[in-house]
């Protein structure tokens, strides 16, 4: 009886073994769950003869990198390897395809950080325009190490659409295509008009290079570029938005319809005396009539509880204000003021941890910011 009770349990064990896999097995290829992966019949096309947007300059190391080349041997090391990351980068394109599929590999094989999901750090986003609105369509779950082939949307109505499909925010990407059905056509989104062509180009710190979006499109400054229907250059730096004359020099070489400043998250007050001014100058000086908008730093999310906690982000805001106000009694046009105020919201409940937006936060923010920008921009 003995060996029958021990046969049984091992049995057992071996059903709730097979059980565990399996399910791990369905999970893995349910495509409401993980994304289908692509078919053999599917026609793949480089993204980069499709239409690259979010990118502002061509001359640069790596296909989807943030800076150019050159900017390599001036800017700080962290920067130029941050701007390895294809945060903001989108690829615009017109398919007649029941289904879309996305094949991408990026440069770091660490996917994902303990307080942003992988799909936001390594994944795909993909929108639709319907009606003249982006749709959320769907996204491509980075699962197999740096190469994914995935399902990204089904069940497409068969006439043409304009889809957008967003990069990693916080990894690089070598190589992306675009994948259709062998019977679907697939061709470059046509030129947005003459009236939202130029982008707005946001410089600032990890919150606009979209830490911690839980998919790339959540970032705020791709929330903007949907809301405002016009290109947006994300030139946000984790940790190292610190507004050095090299970066202004960078700037100054994009035609944009505005600039947004962000820096104060990574700066300090004696940081902020040191080089707003400057740099505003010199860009105002490169670019006398673009709007130039400064954002006041957010606040630790924890001072709604501990005001305390905002006494540093108090004091370098009042700095920024001081330098704005100075500007414009030196008679500066186009610029503008966002009061942190305007961004998070007053309850605590936009980041994950005080400071890093969650998608709800950067809701918040790009609804905030969309309304300074509109008036700005003449919409």
């Amino acid at each position: 009886m003995k060996s029958i009770r021990l046969g049984l349990v091992a049995f057992l064990l071996l059903v709730a073994t097979r059980s565990a896999a399996e399910e791990k097995d369905v999970r893995k290829i349910d495509p409401n769950m993980a994304g289908k992966a692509a078919e053999l019949s599917t026609k793949w096309t480089d993204a980069r003869s499709l239409t690259i947007e979010g990118q502002g300059w061509k001359e640069t190391a790596h296909p989807y990198d943030r800076l150019p080349e050159k900017a390599q041997s001036v800017v700080p090391e962290l920067v130029c390897t941050l701007s390895q990351n294809s945060a903001g980068i989108t690829v615009r394109f017109i398919t007649d395809a029941t289904k879309v599929f996305g094949r991408w590999t990026v440069t770091n094989e660490t996917l994902g950080m303990p307080h942003m999901p992988a799909t936001g750090v390594s994944g795909l986003d993909l929108y639709v325009r319907i009606d003249g609105q982006w749709r959320w369509a769907g996204m491509g779950k980075p699962e197999s190490g740096v190469t994914n082939a995935v399902q990204l949307a089904f069940g497409i109505p068969k006439e043409k659409h304009e889809f957008l499909l967003y990069l990693p925010l916080y990894n690089g990407v070598k190589q992306v295509d675009v994948g259709v059905p062998e019977d679907a056509t697939i061709e470059p989104a046509q030129p947005r008009p003459s009236d939202h062509d130029k982008p707005v180009v946001i410089y600032g710190t990890s919150i606009v290079q979209g830490g911690c979006a839980s998919r790339p499109g959540m970032a705020h400054a791709a929330i903007l570029g949907r809301k405002l229907d016009r290109p947006v250059i994300n030139l946000g730096f984790s940790g190292n938005g610190k507004m050095e004359m090299a970066l202004e020099n960078l700037l100054a070489e994009l035609d944009a319809a505005a600039y947004v400043l962000d820096c104060g998250p990574n700066m300090s007050t004696a940081l902020v005396t040191e080089r707003y001014l400057p740099f505003i100058k010199a860009l105002r000086a490169a670019r006398p009539v673009t709007p130039i908008v400064l954002v006041e730093s957010v606040h630790v999310q924890s001072s709604v509880a501990f005001p305390g906690l905002k006494a540093g982000s108090d004091e370098m805001n009042r700095e920024i204000k001081r330098i704005y106000h100075a500007l414009r009694g030196e008679k500066v046009k186009n610029l503008f003021y966002v009061p942190s105020e305007a961004l998070l919201g007053d309850d605590g409940e936009g980041t994950v941890d005080g400071i890093h937006p969650t998608d709800l936060g950067f809701v918040r923010m790009a609804d905030g910011l969309y309304a300074f920008l509109r008036p700005i921009l003449g919409e």
